[in-house]
Parts: C-alpha cells; sequence; structure tokens
C-alpha cells in the first residue's frame, strides 16, 4: 500500500512536493469506507488530483510512473553512458542542471520502506533505501551518493559486492533485484504492482481486457459491470490471436524477432452483443457489434478499463489514471471510484488519479483529505495542496466541494476574467 510520494524538480514540478495517503486519527468521516486500517496506520483507498489545464495534475501523475518505470528497468534497459530521460523544471536557472528527486514510501508485508534518489541526465546522484519494522525504529538498509555506497551488513548483506555492477545511470536497488536480492526483489514486485492507464487512450489496456474475457468466470463479471453500467449489452466475447514466429517476417534480424516474441504481442478484437427487437418491443434476436467500430467512444473505454479495474480490485493493487473521466459521463466515473470505497475492495486496492469533473467533489464520496489541488505559481511551477490544509470550520467535513471549488475558494481554477475581451479581439477583421 502506497503511504506518500514526494517530487521535486521534474517538468513543472520546481519545489518538493507530497502527494500523501497518509491518514490522520482526528479525523472520522467515511472512515468505514474509505480509510484502511493496516496496525499502527491508518491509509486512504483514494486520492484525487483537480486544477486547470496546465496546472501539473498530470504531471504528478507522471513523476510517480516515471519513478516506476526507472525503479523497474534502470538496470536492464540503458548502456553506460545512455542518458536518464527525467526532465528538470526548465523555467529557472538554478533547477534546469540541478537532480530531479523523487522519494515514496509504502507498506510491504509488515514492513514500511522509505526508498528515493536524485537523478540528472547524466547519473543517479544519490539513492536511499529505509525499513521500518512496526515496533522498531527505521533502518538504514543503504545509501548511495554518485558511485560511493553505504550498505548495512546487518539489514542488507545482499547489496554487498555489487557496488562495482551499477552504472553511474543505474539504480542500486534495481541491479541487487536482477541479482536476485531477496528484500529487492520483493520491492521490485511492489513497484510493480502499481499499475498507469491511460484515461485519453485505451489501447494499452484493450488486450488485457480482450484476454480477460476469454476466461468464462471473468467475462462473466465483466459483463455483470457492463449491464450495471445501462450499456444495453446482453453478451460479450473477444478474439485473442497471439503474435507467433511464423507471422514474423524471415529476413527479420534474430535479435529483433527474439524482442518481439518475448513482449508477447497479441492482436484482439472485443464484440459485444445487443437485443434486436420487432416493432412492438418483444425481442425477437441479437446483434453483434465490434466495439472499435460500432460502438461509442464512452463504451468503448469503459469496457477496455473494466478488465484493469476489476484485476486491481481482486488483486489489491494500485491504479493510477490520469484524466480518468474522459469520454464517461459523470455518473460512471463516480461509480468507478464508488468502486474502490465499497466492499468490493476487499483486498484494499488504492486508487490514484487526475480529472475535471466536479460532480465527482462531494463529502458523500470524498474526505477532506482525499481532495487534492494543483496550481501553477507566477513562475509557472506547480503547487499540490490538499483541501485538508484549509480551515476545518470554514470546509466541514460535509461541506459540499463543489460548489466551494467552482467559486474559487480554493484556488486550482482557470482565470478566466479577460477571457471574452481576448476572444473578441482575435476574432476581430
Amino acid at each position: 500500500m502506497l503511504i506518500a510520494f514526494s517530487v521535486e524538480n521534474f517538468r513543472s514540478i520546481r519545489d518538493l512536493q507530497t502527494l500523501s495517503l497518509a491518514e490522520p486519527r482526528t479525523d472520522h468521516h467515511l472512515e468505514w469506507s474509505n480509510v484502511i486500517e493496516n496496525g499502527n496506520r491508518r491509509l486512504l483507498k483514494t486520492a484525487a488530483l483537480f486544477g486547470p489545464n496546465a496546472s501539473g495534475k498530470s504531471n504528478v501523475i507522471k513523476a510517480l510512473i516515471w519513478l516506476r518505470q526507472f525503479v523497474l528497468n534502470s538496470s536492464k534497459e540503458g548502456q553506460a553512458g545512455e542518458p536518464i530521460s527525467a526532465q528538470p523544471f526548465r523555467l529557472s536557472t538554478a533547477t534546469e542542471a540541478a537532480p530531479c528527486h523523487f522519494e515514496i514510501e509504502f507498506v510491504q508485508d509488515t514492513y514500511e520502506f522509505r526508498y528515493g534518489f536524485e537523478v540528472t541526465s547524466a547519473r543517479v546522484e544519490s539513492e536511499w533505501l529505509f525499513r521500518k519494522a512496526p515496533t522498531a525504529k527505521p533502518a538504514k538498509l543503504f545509501t548511495r551518493e554518485r558511485q560511493r555506497f553505504d550498505i548495512s551488513g546487518e539489514f542488507f548483506r545482499e547489496g554487498r559486492g555489487l557496488e562495482d555492477r551499477t552504472r553511474e545511470n543505474a539504480l542500486f536497488l534495481s541491479v541487487c533485484a536482477q541479482f536476485a536480492g531477496p528484500q529487492s526483489e520483493k520491492i521490485i514486485e511492489w513497484m510493480g504492482r502499481m499499475r498507469p492507464v491511460s484515461g485519453l487512450s485505451e489501447r494499452n489496456f484493450f488486450n488485457f481486457t480482450a484476454k480477460r474475457l476469454r476466461n468464462p468466470e471473468h467475462r462473466a463479471r465483466l459483463l455483470e459491470l457492463a449491464q450495471k453500467a445501462d450499456l444495453n449489452i446482453c453478451a460479450l466475447r473477444s478474439e485473442v490471436e497471439e503474435l507467433t514466429e511464423l507471422k514474423l517476417p524471415a529476413e527479420m534480424p534474430t535479435h529483433l524477432r527474439d524482442r518481439l516474441l518475448a513482449q508477447k504481442l497479441v492482436e484482439a478484437d472485443i464484440k459485444t452483443t445487443h437485443e434486436k427487437r420487432d416493432a412492438e418491443g418483444k425481442v425477437v434476436g441479437r446483434v453483434e457489434f465490434d466495439l472499435e467500430e460500432d460502438e461509442s467512444q464512452g463504451t468503448q473505454k469503459f469496457i477496455a478499463l473494466s478488465g484493469p479495474i476489476t484485476h486491481i480490485l481482486e488483486e489489491g493493487l494500485i491504479l493510477i489514471v490520469d484524466e480518468l473521466e474522459a469520454r464517461l459521463h459523470p455518473k460512471l466515473t463516480q461509480a468507478i471510484v464508488d468502486l474502490f470505497h465499497s466492499p468490493v475492495n476487499r483486498k484494499n486496492a488504492q486508487l490514484i488519479f487526475a480529472a475535471h469533473d466536479v460532480t465527482l467533489l462531494e463529502p458523500e464520496r470524498f474526505r477532506r483529505d482525499q481532495v487534492w489541488f494543483t496550481e501553477k505559481d507566477a513562475q509557472g511551477a506547480t503547487d499540490l495542496y490538499s483541501l485538508a490544509e484549509f480551515d476545518p470550520q470554514e470546509v466541514r467535513a460535509d461541506t459540499k466541494f463543489s460548489r466551494q471549488y467552482l467559486l474559487g475558494l480554493f484556488g486550482a481554477v482557470p482565470q478566466l476574467a479577460h477571457f471574452q475581451e481576448a476572444a473578441a479581439h482575435a476574432t476581430s477583421q
């Protein structure tokens, strides 16, 4: 489970910003549905980011995804001397050459971990890993300053001897996992439990859903979800064809052929079935549609997204989505969010998402500490802050958040005072 994520000097994020899912014990609002009890920790099941366009919501999401990808891949995909793709804040001479900073805190098994690193395009400048048992003080597993390592012989013996095998543009944690370090492998496994999904394009998870539809049990669950979403679908099925060596050109280079086959790529189609009725409304048959060719974009997204969502709820994973509500009716977006607060979420899956849909901002759905805003300052830097930071006398637990937000009481809304004037000037002849 995710406790907190911090980022500094990445894209529009100049100063250190922290997204926290740690719940203060002083607030009991919706604790029965929205809070995870984990020993001495109380963690939130969801966090929602709101703010105007270009305020940095997506960059907070991108920073978390970038950390995940770099941890999973830095030791095996890069070569010595290859640049690291992190993008620092470019609107200040003080930051454009400074390292990007990432840190994540999470719970795995009975331990709390704090892991982070700082990188430039050339190298890993620093890296650290700490672990805390429920009744003990935090213990340092390792720290790193460029290519100087301080490794705990008591708590991180698996890292000894791997210093020289760690490139300056690779993470030490990733290298230790590659050499089957037991703690490192578990942490890498946890990083893989964060599942990013684009809310703007369902192509990346379309195939995943198609594969799940081949399983009768999963197909029944996804059909039930589609029917509850009022999509008028009475059956679902998929056609999945895996990429094999026979389908590749004979002249293709061996290394490229092996790479494609290792990815286990598939070609997939999802079919939906609707009832056909006569003039009196009586069902007289069924008609099968192709999801991508015949259904609306909203239906396409919902069906494709249903596969990852049900999988994440079943496994207790972490779903990360930018533009969750894109092409979905507000009621459907609300229903998706509510799944994570419902008894369906038996394994305490978490959802982190960015959205513009203010109909989500209701005290019946979110606690104040689950709602986050982004806005940019005069220098173009993103500021991330929580609704819980406002005076509780002015923003009570039962406050209609959406109305106050649109009135501008929390900031993080577009400043449109001179919009019509600018439009008139732009269209004048």
